[in-house]
């Protein structure tokens, strides 16, 4: 755990304790907000071949989750953490332009 804390640069376990708690929400929250968008679209496990709707539904996920990081990191006093490790996420995934971040 002192690892992780002076890799994210955390300075307390509570602060450490709030982070997992937000992934953790974030995680389920996003797959459960994932799966109505989906069938709005049409797009349902019935409808679409597995193959096919696995990745889109992972394609989905991943904006609808970096989106709730921020919102529920926000919620729980965590705002500059998660901005930066959102930044930091698109830039590895080279699609900072889409939010104006230099990669």
């Amino acid at each position: 755990m002192k690892k992780l804390k002076e890799k994210w640069g955390l300075t307390s376990n509570f602060q450490l304790a709030i982070i997992f708690i937000v992934f953790a929400i974030t995680g389920s929250t996003s797959a459960y907000i994932t799966r109505p968008i989906l069938a709005l679209l049409g797009i349902t496990k019935e409808s679409l071949h597995w193959l096919i709707y696995w990745p889109l539904s992972l394609i989905l996920i991943l904006p609808v989750y970096k989106v709730l990081l921020i919102i529920i990191g926000t919620i729980f006093g965590q705002h500059t953490f998660f901005w930066n490790f959102v930044k930091k996420m698109l830039i590895r995934m080279k699609l900072g332009f889409l939010y104006g971040i230099k990669n």
